[in-house]
């Protein structure tokens, strides 16, 4: 098990480092392929974490979860419903979520997000885990307003959509992984990610046998019950078994803070 994550200690020096022990060492060479852990380590508080990875697409599961599914009333589908967000929409741990001008319901998800490590395409369910690097948290941020027929591109894509982090972890089980959300402390989302409908396996080669994935991209798997709307002010902490806290503010656009 090993714990990777994006930090910068100036504004114009970033790393790739192993969180051991509360102490962040830098790594060199890359997280994807071949690296070696530096001597000296760092203490959290001397760095500025972020996201955890920089992917050339991020796709997303719809309605994953049995729960929510049958509170809507819904059939499982015969496959994942799966859309795109762009790696603009990212932000890391930390950063805040913008309420767009003209945006009146902006709903929050707490999700699982897998990180891919290595060039996959049309491979096995049972193959899959082979080319997981970790999991981190995602919270897919949506303009519901939107969210009425149609593509959801509009709704989904906004920047500062994706808050994602605070690191990648290997080694878990994502299948069985406690998940939860609080909103200014309260908890509003609460559950387990053996909830949902597909599994990470079967959603990686779903999805790898449709689209080249490749280093650093990302697979949310969608969200538990409980997800709801969020107001300018609120703090939002997204939290996965295993992984840690995703803590972001959200702001009004162009709101000083």
């Amino acid at each position: 098990m090993g714990t990777f994550l994006r930090f910068k200690v100036s504004e114009d020096q970033i790393y790739q480092g192993i969180l051991e022990d509360d102490r962040v060492f830098p790594i060199e060479g890359d997280i994807y392929t071949r690296w070696t852990i530096g001597k000296q380590g760092l203490p959290l508080d001397a760095i500025k974490i972020l996201a955890p990875c920089i992917p050339s697409k991020v796709i997303c599961v719809g309605t994953n979860y049995r729960s929510v599914l049958a509170a809507k009333g819904q059939a499982v589908p015969p496959e994942p419903v799966i859309f795109l967000k762009p790696p603009s929409a990212i932000i890391g741990p930390g950063e805040e979520i913008i309420y767009p001008g003209g945006v009146e319901k902006l709903g929050y998800e707490v999700e699982l997000a897998v990180v891919i490590k290595d060039k996959v395409k049309a491979i096995r369910a049972e193959e899959a885990l082979n080319h997981v690097l970790g999991y981190t948290i995602a919270n897919d941020i949506t303009a519901k307003d939107f969210m009425t027929g149609g593509p959801w591109t509009k709704a989904k894509s906004y920047d500062t959509f994706l808050p994602l982090g605070p690191w990648i972890v290997s080694g878990l089980d994502p299948d069985n992984l406690h998940i939860m959300m609080r909103v200014n402390g309260k908890i509003t989302q609460d559950a387990n990610t053996n909830d949902m409908v597909f599994k990470v396996t079967d959603i990686i080669a779903y999805v790898s046998n449709i689209m080249t994935l490749m280093p650093g991209d990302v697979i949310i798997t969608g969200t538990p019950p409980g997800a709801g709307l969020l107001q300018p002010g609120v703090i939002v902490e997204a939290s996965i078994e295993g992984i840690g806290t995703l803590v972001n503010k959200v702001v009004l656009q162009n709101q000083e803070n």
